[in-house]
């Protein structure tokens, strides 16, 4: 009996369509409430470093005197504490997950 049971469960399996996706070559849907990746708006960045002292896992990091912002892709969590703390509203949290990355690499604004 149990033959027949897993032969009818193969044969839906053969003609259902696959549930993954192949997330680096068909972008990902992006669902509703996701915080998904921190960007900037430079241009109104004051560089008070607020977002930086409030940041959890130190992926933020605000130098004052070259007027440079740099962000660790690797160690943010998008908890949204920076988004919270900054007095020029220049960072928000897009529901785009971005690029996937596995190196180390800092981004300069």
């Amino acid at each position: 009996m149990a033959f027949f049971q897993m032969k009818k469960m193969i044969l839906a399996w053969t003609f259902r369509t696959p549930v993954t996706t192949k997330y680096p070559f068909e972008p990902r849907k992006i669902c509703p409430g996701s915080r998904g990746r921190l960007d900037i708006k430079i241009s109104d960045c004051i560089f008070c470093s607020l977002c930086a002292k409030r940041c959890p896992t130190q992926a933020l990091d605000v130098d004052k005197v070259n007027k440079k912002w740099h962000i660790d892709r690797l160690r943010c969590i998008s908890c949204g504490y920076c988004v919270e703390v900054c007095p020029k509203k220049c960072l928000h949290l897009t529901g785009d997950h971005g690029i996937p990355t596995v190196t180390k690499d800092m981004e300069t604004f």
